[in-house]
């Protein structure tokens, strides 16, 4: 095999894995907002910034 087509194997690959990661946080996250009984960031402006962080 050329090591030009494998070069461009493992970038389209990684490419795929970076999208499909993407996604699936997307949706997580999209999950999340829709939850009303789920636990703020401490981020928000509502919530203490000396609690436990959220996602942990």
């Amino acid at each position: 095999m050329e090591s030009g087509f494998v070069v461009i194997m493992l970038a389209l690959f990684t490419l795929l894995a970076v999208i499909v990661m993407a996604i699936v946080s997307k949706r997580k996250t999209e999950q999340r907002m829709a939850n009303d009984t789920a636990e703020k960031s401490t981020l928000a402006a509502d919530k203490s910034s000396h609690g436990k962080p959220a996602d942990v």
